[in-house]
């Protein structure tokens, strides 16, 4: 085994490991910022219509995010598609609750799991579109 290569690919891996958990970090706070409701509470509440719609736009959001660090070279890069893979996770959330389904955050605060499904499908979805988008 060479050390020196395990080293060099071990540091590349923590940089990119701690990168991508920053910018989940940071795409937690800003959607929960964004969304009219507050999800912390809700969940802390016992609302699942909330945990399912807040985690399934953590996952449509991580899946493009897998995909820039797989796809990219450079952490710039990466910082990139991240950030707009952040911005089109947002965008569509705003579209699907101001446009599409206007009552959406009522239903959610109220704790109605099919509208949580809903919203984490459609997260979810747009995710592993700007995932594929990704790869081209």
């Amino acid at each position: 085994m060479d050390w020196f290569a395990f080293q060099t690919g071990a540091i590349a891996f923590i940089i990119a490991f701690a990168a991508a958990v920053v910018f989940f970090v940071a795409f937690k706070y800003v959607y929960q910022w964004v969304t009219p409701y507050h999800e912390r509470d809700l969940i802390r509440q016992g609302n699942t219509a909330a945990a399912v719609a807040l985690g399934g736009a953590l996952i449509g959001y991580v899946l493009p995010l897998a995909s820039a660090l797989s796809h990219t070279v450079s952490l710039p890069e990466f910082a990139a598609w991240a950030l707009l893979a952040g911005v089109i996770q947002i965008v569509a959330f705003i579209v699907v609750s101001r446009f599409v389904y206007k009552a959406l955050a009522a239903r959610i605060e109220a704790g109605e799991l099919a509208a949580g499904v809903y919203l984490a499908s459609i997260s979810i979805g747009v995710g592993l579109l700007n995932a594929a988008c990704m790869t081209a």
